[in-house]
């Protein structure tokens, strides 16, 4: 009989020293495991070590688990592992701008996020024959000022009962409250349009507009209590000058959104992005 191996993603960071390579694949080689990538960075400012090991083995998921706490605890690793067979599982949050939502959706159908979309949370109507059309649960949940905390609670519960590891705010025009930022920390991704830190918080294509600037940008980051502060996952710009008026820019920001959402839900869901502080460690 044969024994079919599984693949498997490991991550890690911890304080630099000597010799973390060799004892990780060390650990790996002694259990039959096979090494099919790898990727890692010191970072001499922190002194932190990261890492990213994609890896076969015939162990199940919670053998590996049980093996590598021991392990870590010697080198006071913080580390998680993953079945690469297990799309991860994301609630998208959208309000009225659909184009970030309708494009995730297309690459999640299209088989180019390795996701899968349990639900989409929204505090309007507009897209749920959109959700609809591809089969997904629409959650309309709406917001004001009286009925915040509510609204954010059932938020909570629609994302607990999908056991979400990734929300994506796809354009969701509502700033969340400290509290659930703080349960939603390392794991929602928010899609900011302009080149963060310029022309944070609201109608930033209008403060762009009235700088005169020369690009435009979006911006993808984690979101935190602090608004528009998050780590950095991706960045892009377009051209602009001084024709184009705030619809124009608006309109060629639209596409540069989406496809720097989609990069960076990408690289979250392959577990490529590794928190560093206020910044982030990207292995592409």
């Amino acid at each position: 009989m044969t024994t079919t191996s599984a693949s498997y993603i490991l991550t890690l960071s911890c304080p630099d020293r000597t010799g973390i390579v060799h004892a990780v694949s060390g650990f790996l080689f002694e259990r039959g495991a096979n090494i099919e990538e790898a990727a890692q960075y010191n970072d001499h400012a922190t002194g932190l070590f990261f890492m990213r090991v994609r890896f076969a083995s015939v162990d199940d998921h919670a053998t590996l688990q049980a093996q590598l706490t021991p392990f870590a605890e010697g080198f006071q690793m913080r580390w998680s592992l993953h079945a690469t067979a297990e799309p991860m599982r994301t609630v998208i949050m959208v309000s009225k701008e659909g184009h970030c939502l309708n494009d995730l959706l297309f690459r999640w159908k299209s088989g180019l996020l390795p996701v899968d979309i349990r639900a989409i949370v929204s505090n309007h109507r507009d897209f749920y024959q959109l959700a609809a059309s591809y089969n997904v649960p629409f959650h309309h949940i709406p917001v004001t000022g009286a009925t915040k905390a509510q609204a954010e609670a059932r938020a909570h519960e629609v994302i607990q009962g999908e056991n979400a590891e990734l929300v994506v705010l796809a354009r969701y025009m509502q700033i969340l409250s400290d509290d659930l930022c703080r349960k939603l920390s390392g794991r929602a991704i928010n899609i900011h349009h302009s080149f963060l830190p310029s022309f944070k918080g609201a109608k930033p294509y209008y403060q762009a507009h009235d700088r005169g600037v020369k690009l435009i940008g979006a911006t993808a980051h984690y979101v935190t209590a602090d608004l528009d502060e998050g780590p950095i996952i991706e960045q892009d710009v377009a051209r602009a000058d001084h024709s184009k008026t705030v619809e124009d820019l608006t309109a060629m920001g639209r596409d540069t959104e989406s496809q720097v959402l989609a990069r960076a839900v990408k690289w979250h869901s392959e577990h490529r992005v590794l928190l560093n502080g206020h910044k982030t460690v990207i292995f592409k």
